[in-house]
């Protein structure tokens, strides 16, 4: 077990490590970093101070986790060129990425891509950007080929309207932040449900992630009223669920989460030891292509 060490971290708030240990090799499946020097694409809205590799080294460092997967964020559209540097830097050994693209990619930029360590691509349908639902099969299909897939970012009544598309892609599909489900709704609503039928399938993830997202208790109930969502996720599928940080937390503009709170969360989130390794180290390194043992 890997114990967190005591420090700031920019973008997260407290200093104090998680009360739970990581397992070795646990895994980060999900942040972003920022960079003034790369221009954002004008097409998209969200515009972040700098967060760089360096930053979320420390995050690291607090949380105990030494493997991690950077996602490139909406605000670059579908230029990757700052995420596969940040994954140089943090090592090929500890990080893997996802990309964006669109229609226009090639098929030797995939292959190169691949080659760097990406092993999927996402579709943000939430904040403004470069991708469009329509892309999703046609892609889907492309890098099916190489193993990868489909990240996902839609509220939960997007996801229940999709079902169908969602049922024909043929790569398989990662769902961001607990499918984005209202928690006054939780287990009763569409999009869990649609969610739910595709991992029975068995060939849909969720990143257990996002619990500020869609909380109606905030961190003052402990953002209790995911628990069910998440439990029913990781009861469901445990081979397929994944966590996450969300670092460094653009959505929350004024007060930033606790990360070793969020970290801590996942206790109540999977509650049985085993099935939280699982979640941290063994499904990750199925996902992403990480080296087991």
């Amino acid at each position: 077990m890997v114990r967190g060490v005591a420090g700031p971290v920019k973008f997260s708030t407290g200093t104090a490590p998680p009360r739970t240990p990581a397992p070795a090799l646990a895994t980060d499946c999900h942040h972003h970093v920022y960079d003034a020097r790369f221009p954002a694409d004008p097409r998209t809205q969200l515009r972040p101070p700098d967060a760089s590799p360096e930053d979320y080294r420390a995050l690291a460092r607090r949380l105990g986790t030494q493997r991690s997967v950077l996602v490139t964020p909406s605000t670059y559209g579908t230029d990757n060129r700052l995420h596969l540097q940040a994954m140089r830097e943090l090592g090929p050994e500890r990080a893997r990425m996802v990309a964006v693209v669109d229609t226009s990619v090639t098929d030797a930029q995939l292959r190169e891509m691949h080659e760097a360590g990406v092993r999927g691509i996402r579709f943000n349908l939430v904040q403004a950007g470069v991708t469009t639902v329509d892309m999703l099969e046609p892609l889907s299909a492309r890098v099916q080929a190489l193993g990868w897939h489909t990240q996902i970012h839609m509220l939960g009544d997007q996801i229940a309207e999709h079902e169908a598309l969602f049922m024909r892609l043929p790569a398989p599909i990662v769902f961001d932040h607990l499918g984005r489900i209202p928690m006054d709704k939780g287990v009763e609503h569409a999009g869990y449900k649609t969610v739910r039928r595709l991992m029975e399938r068995g060939r849909t993830w969720v990143k257990l992630s996002g619990a500020y997202m869609d909380t109606k208790v905030g961190p003052a109930g402990r953002w209790s009223d995911t628990v069910p969502v998440a439990q029913g996720y990781a009861t469901g599928a445990p081979e397929r669920c994944v966590w996450a940080s969300d670092w460094p937390h653009v959505t929350e503009p004024a007060e930033k989460p606790d990360d070793a709170a969020l970290f801590d969360l996942l206790t109540d989130w999977v509650p049985d030891e085993a099935a939280r390794k699982r979640v941290l180290v063994d499904n990750p390194a199925t996902l992403y292509g990480f080296a087991k043992g």
